[in-house]
């Protein structure tokens, strides 16, 4: 089982390894997709920092930032006067990855939403997806949910049913580096989508559903913890394994101000698999310390990875 955690290493960013470095839309305005590609470059030059350590640590689950390429909705990938030297850095990084195991995965913003009624926004949903598989595609990482690119339906409206409709048939306008990859994920809210909401889509459109621990206890369709993550499970390739969501609540162990679906910042609780084998990418707010903490709490092997 790999664990690993989102985006941000706080071990190195304490050192400036960074790969979020962004800047506000006025500054975007003035300085233009030239100043983003000088941004995105030193983004992907830290990207490989990371994935060396993630390696030497034996963290063999990342989940790269959306945030590498600032105000990316505004340019095309290719277009930035830096693009061949963040293609190169991409591809060793990726070629690494490959090496070692590591599994490196996306997840896109809330802005994403393929059940949109609204054109504006299903425009800007595909070019989002469509970059993030280009990326994807620039690190030659593999065109199946092993380099999975996760979303939310991410439409809370009366009519469920007209939602999954949507989502459905706009699945379809997507390209092949964001249909292979693309995985849908249970929601936190009762209202929105348990996994038992999301078995219509995937027996629709085929697509592997990401079982999130959390967002369950708010929204379980029914269905126990156990039923809802072997069904989660039973949705992905026979030869991939299927990754889950695991994280605390911050009210009931850190803040008892804290929102109910608020992620606390470590794990205080041992994640039961039922005997099934998945991979887990633990959201929790101190990311790698928490991994880190995790295995050596429930006795997770810590051998790290020999070069």
């Amino acid at each position: 089982m790999r664990i690993g955690y989102a985006c941000i290493n706080i071990s190195l960013s304490e050192k400036s390894i960074q790969v979020n470095r962004s800047m506000v839309k006025r500054t975007f305005e003035s300085k233009g997709p030239s100043y983003a590609s000088a941004l995105a470059l030193k983004n992907v030059s830290d990207l490989a920092k990371i994935i060396d350590w993630n390696i030497e640590n034996g963290v063999l689950l990342y989940r790269l930032s959306s945030d590498m390429f600032p105000w990316m909705s505004e340019y095309e990938l290719r277009d930035l006067p830096d693009f061949e030297a963040i293609a190169k850095i991409l591809a060793r990084s990726g070629e690494k990855a490959r090496e070692y195991g590591l599994r490196l995965t996306f997840h896109p913003g809330q802005f994403d939403v393929l059940a949109t009624n609204s054109d504006r926004v299903l425009n800007n949903t595909i070019k989002d997806l469509r970059q993030h598989g280009e990326i994807m595609d620039l690190m030659n990482l593999p065109r199946t949910p092993f380099a999975k690119i996760n979303i939310h339906v991410g439409s809370a409206v009366s009519n469920k049913q007209d939602a999954i409709d949507r989502f459905c048939n706009n699945y379809l306008k997507l390209p092949e580096s964001v249909k292979t990859r693309l995985t849908v994920e249970n929601d936190d809210k009762v209202n929105m989508y348990s996994i038992k909401d999301l078995l219509a889509i995937h027996e629709r459109i085929g697509i592997p559903i990401v079982f999130d621990y959390f967002h369950h206890q708010f929204c379980t369709g029914g269905l126990a913890e156990e039923e809802a993550l072997k069904a989660a499970v039973n949705t992905w390739p026979k030869y991939i394994t299927p990754i889950v969501h695991y994280s605390s609540s911050k009210r009931k162990y850190e803040d008892k101000n804290a929102a109910n679906v608020a992620h606390a910042d470590y794990i205080y609780q041992y994640m039961q698999r039922y005997n099934v084998d998945v991979d887990v990418v633990l959201e929790a707010k101190a990311k790698e310390k928490a991994v880190a903490r995790y295995k050596k709490e429930y006795n997770v092997n810590l051998k790290k990875v020999m070069a």
